[in-house]
């Protein structure tokens, strides 16, 4: 293929098209906010918690064990997540659970895995 295949040569706007797009399209800040998120949970070790908490909700200790990591870099990085409001925690007793925040974290990140996966099949 060559490059110029990619490129639009019509000089026709579909006004339709654009005005639908245009009525559809959210404020700055949704797109702000969600290139954010995607940015956060675009870092491997995050990914790999996300990973782990998507299939059990874990404490520090857990995560840790799981990643071969120390408690501390987790704790970080957990605590990033949770400020994004990708993670959320429970206390029970003096030990705390980590899990993902609701389903729609659980179905962007799974859907993002079945991604790959299918696409390396």
């Amino acid at each position: 293929m060559s490059k110029n295949e990619f490129i639009c040569d019509c000089n026709i706007i579909h006004e339709d098209v654009v005005n639908r797009t245009l009525a559809k399209m959210p404020e700055q800040d949704v797109f702000n906010k969600l290139a954010e998120f995607f940015k956060i949970i675009g870092d491997t070790t995050r990914t790999k918690i996300l990973f782990a908490l998507d299939e059990n909700e874990m404490c520090v200790c857990d995560i840790a064990n799981v990643l071969g990591m120390s408690k501390s870099s987790i704790s970080h990085q957990l605590g990033t997540l949770r400020r994004m409001g990708i993670v959320k925690c429970r206390r029970d007793g003096k030990e705390v659970y980590y899990m993902l925040d609701d389903e729609h974290v659980k179905q962007v990140f799974e859907v993002g895995v079945e991604h790959i996966e299918h696409r390396n099949n």
